[in-house]
């Protein structure tokens, strides 16, 4: 089972980024985007697994939350890390980038609409992370080694991700790259269908990609979509 599962996980891994990216790059019409904000989503997931090595195999802290060092890491652990992880981050990654593409669809500079869109979600962002870092960090107290390892790993790695990663480093690289943030060649974005997180209609143009009628792109919801 442990020879299957590492040999899956690869693939496994390259397959879940892979489809985000492309969903991303729907969402955002940004090729660059999707291809950081996977970059960082993995930085998570490596924060993720060096936790889990240095508490139980190098037994730094290990006696703290009552285990011994050197307790060898289950086949399934680091599956279950990266998929429930990315899922984690990937949410609080789209959070942030929407309402940051949101105040550059407004006509805002590149570094002001990263403000503008930090500050409107930041604290939603920070909050949400507190609140499943804590259900996590409860694991720990139960006496089950695997229970100790979920605990741990997702909870110390969901506060790297929102304190660090998608609070700090993410929002500057956004403002460093500018406007080539939301770039895209014209021969993928004529391939990607259009979707909007909002849920509403965009660009004046219906689901099929047909004007709408005059009265209903007037509409001022549409037209902030």
């Amino acid at each position: 089972f442990s020879d299957k599962v590492s040999e899956r996980l690869p693939v496994f891994i390259l397959v879940v980024i892979g489809l985000s990216v492309l969903l991303l790059m729907a969402a955002f019409r940004s090729l660059l985007v999707p291809l950081v904000s996977a970059l960082f989503n993995l930085l998570s997931v490596a924060a993720a697994y060096g936790v889990i090595v240095a508490v139980f195999q190098k037994g730094i802290g290990a006696s703290l939350i009552g285990v011994d060092s050197g307790v060898p890491v289950m086949s399934f652990i680091p599956v279950m890390v990266f998929a429930i992880l990315f899922g984690l981050s990937m949410d609080y990654n789209v959070f942030l980038l929407s309402r940051i593409h949101e105040a550059f669809n407004e006509g805002d500079s590149p570094r002001d609409s990263v403000v503008h869109g930090l500050s409107r979600i930041g604290k939603v962002i920070l909050f949400a992370g507190l609140i499943m870092a804590s259900v996590f960090m409860a694991f720990v107290s139960q006496p089950d080694v695997v229970a100790k390892m979920m605990g741990i790993g997702l909870g110390l790695a969901i506060l790297i991700d929102v304190l660090i990663v998608r609070l700090v480093i993410a929002p500057a690289v956004v403002m460093l790259l500018g406007e080539r943030a939301w770039w895209l060649p014209g021969w993928l974005d004529r391939i990607l269908p259009n979707v909007s997180l909002e849920g509403h209609l965009i660009a004046n143009k219906d689901p099929k990609g047909e004007p709408l009628a005059p009265e209903l792109a007037e509409d001022p919801i549409l037209e902030k979509a």
